[in-house]
């Protein structure tokens, strides 16, 4: 028989090497970030630099009240990401999961669903450098294709430079939630599906009464990706935009990289950023799960 303090040692054991990685690479680094956002840490003796001081909420209150609005831009292009991401990409992926799923396309359903899913098997940074080729610049094949209808037009991405980026994160990622909406959906009992549909309800009410409602918590599952992935947006943006035409394409993770290694390092900047960054993700993470559960209380 085995005791309790050898089965607590064995636990002990097993977990700690995880609980120890998960310190060193996770929270300590968050930790730390956080302190030194409440500094002047700009690289320490070693670069030069004064000893490090507190002084509190300095950066923050820069990044708020800082004349050009960059923090604010930033925040807003976060913002309109996240709202493609979850009323754009989310909607659409399940549509298109349904319509496969319930085999409305008789012919080519493979050949369709790996179309569009494609996007997701590419990196991000090709894509972004293949759409600043064809709709960015004076030398794209947009424009290409303009000169041909109007021979003096002349390339401008001054008045709403953040639609060809909206356009592109909507195409390229609606395909993964449409590979996850598919696979819940196939795991529905077909038998009730059928049952419904034997009580003479049409496609539109096993939609609305038997599919939606046993899809909630997915739903959930796949705004929190969204809202967590659209916050931490970088690499496609800065291959595609850089963050221009001066700044208004620029997201929180480009500002936050832009502050601590471009020009004059920033770093208590850049962790204050990262810092407003994990707190706005919170807070939105935590409106989505209050409304699912809202909608589970309805269902109960």
């Amino acid at each position: 028989m085995t005791s309790k303090g050898e089965k607590k040692r064995s636990y002990v054991l097993l977990v700690l090497p995880a609980v120890l990685i998960y310190l060193a690479v996770v929270a300590f680094p968050t930790i730390f970030s956080v302190l030194l956002s409440f500094t002047n840490y700009n690289g320490g003796k070693i670069f030069g630099n004064p000893d490090i001081q507190f002084v509190g909420f300095k950066s923050y209150i820069w990044m708020f009240t800082e004349s050009t609005g960059s923090f604010y831009t930033s925040l807003k292009n976060n913002l309109l990401i996240v709202a493609v991401s979850v009323f754009g990409q989310i909607p659409l992926g399940f549509m298109l999961a349904y319509i496969l799923s319930r085999k409305l396309i008789k012919r080519g359903r493979g050949l369709f669903q790996a179309t569009i899913y494609l996007p997701n098997v590419i990196s991000p940074v090709v894509i972004g450098i293949l759409f600043s080729a064809i709709l960015i610049g004076p030398n794209s094949l947009y424009m290409d294709i303009l000169r041909v209808f109007n021979p003096d037009a002349v390339f401008t991405l001054s008045s709403r430079p953040m639609i060809p980026v909206l356009f592109v994160i909507l195409w390229m990622f609606t395909g993964f939630y449409m590979i996850i909406f598919m696979a819940n959906i196939q795991r529905i009992d077909p038998a009730i599906i059928e049952a419904a549909r034997i009580d003479g309800a049409n496609e539109r009410q096993i939609l609305t009464r038997v599919i939606l409602p046993a899809m909630t918590g997915v739903i959930i599952t796949c705004s929190i990706l969204a809202i967590a992935g659209s916050l931490k947006t970088y690499d496609l943006l800065y291959a595609m935009t850089g963050g221009g035409p001066a700044g208004q394409t620029r997201v929180l993770s480009i500002f936050m990289y832009q502050s601590a290694f471009q020009g004059s390092a920033n770093y208590p900047l850049a962790n204050a950023i990262s810092t407003v960054m994990v707190l706005i993700s919170i807070a939105l993470i935590t409106i989505t799960r209050a409304v699912g559960n809202i909608f589970d209380e309805k269902e109960d």
